[in-house]
């Protein structure tokens, strides 16, 4: 994490405050899928050979054909899509930054940190949405693609494949990222992907260079696009598990914003009484710097729903 921001995570941190060994915490401050992707056995050289074609291309065709990318549109993978928005800035030059807020702050850090002016409304030279938004869940729409570099960061998108905006990746200047950590929850995998012109993805490819996804992120990467059963079975478990935690937290007089199925957001009378409560429970909840009264948690292990109950 970049020292500075913020985001969530902070395990450490919040043990150090509040007592109690790390495998004692309930950490709902990310959006990440509790119950991760299973990692198969994988053959020994893709820990020790450098990555090869066929490796990727087989991770390509995976990506190509589960989200249904259109043609004419190019794919990268990346570890990472945070690898892969820190680079994205350099693409174009200079110049006025689109980024609606709030949203994701990583996006508008990047663009500042190559000198860009950052604005949260109007035209600029780029625009940065994030479909559908963390942390309230916003959609976005073919028409907000709307400047000549236009970033749609779909990090959370596979909760809500009917809005993913995927169909436009073949236009110009448009990129789409998509994240392997999120849905998957394979966070330390290191794995993102940029669909789109093919032009700034071949730029994007030059600046990540060669190798820059591992064998075994690119072998489970291909094995888990494919596995569409597991994908079909965890939407509907997210999506009960995210209306029972509605529930809980409405019982106990928040309400709902909004959100996706896999971190939910709520309006709290005081957020960091909230936080603070929580994580005397050892549950460590999200808080916003620009907000006193939203509090962002994301979904249980399903063994430790009783750790969240009690400390509510």
């Amino acid at each position: 994490m970049t020292e500075g921001r913020d985001h969530g995570g902070g395990i450490d941190a919040a043990a150090a405050r509040w007592g109690g060994a790390r495998a004692e915490w309930l950490d709902l401050s990310t959006g990440i899928n509790p119950l991760p992707y299973p990692v198969s056995p994988l053959p020994a050289d893709a820990w020790t050979a450098l990555p090869d074609r066929a490796a990727q291309d087989r991770l390509m065709a995976a990506a190509r054909g589960f989200w249904s990318v259109p043609q004419g549109a190019a794919i990268l993978a990346a570890p990472g899509a945070s690898a892969l928005i820190a680079r994205i800035p350099a693409l174009s030059a200079k110049g006025r930054a689109v980024i609606p807020a709030p949203t994701y702050n990583e996006h508008a850090a990047a663009f500042a940190a190559e000198g860009w002016q950052i604005a949260t409304e109007g035209a600029g030279a780029a625009k940065v949405i994030v479909n559908p938004n963390n942390p309230d869940g916003r959609t976005w729409t073919a028409h907000d693609i709307d400047a000549p570099l236009t970033i749609i960061d779909e990090s959370f998108g596979e909760v809500t494949p009917e809005a993913s905006l995927i169909g436009h990746a073949a236009r110009d200047g448009v990129l789409v990222l998509k994240s392997f950590g999120k849905f998957w929850g394979l966070a330390g995998m290191r794995l993102g992907f940029a669909i789109g012109d093919p032009r700034l993805i071949a730029r994007l490819a030059e600046m990540m260079g060669p190798w820059s996804v591992s064998g075994p992120a690119l072998a489970t990467g291909a094995a888990a696009l494919a596995d569409t059963d597991w994908t079909t079975a965890t939407r509907a478990r997210l999506t009960s598990d995210a209306a029972r935690l509605d529930a809980l937290l409405s019982g106990k007089g928040a309400a709902v914003v909004g959100g996706t199925t896999l971190f939910r957001l709520y309006e709290v009378d005081d957020a960091a009484a909230w936080q603070a409560r929580l994580a005397a429970g050892h549950v460590w909840s999200r808080i916003f710097p620009y907000s006193r009264r939203w509090l962002r948690l994301g979904l249980p292990h399903p063994d430790r729903w009783s750790q969240l109950e009690a400390a509510l």
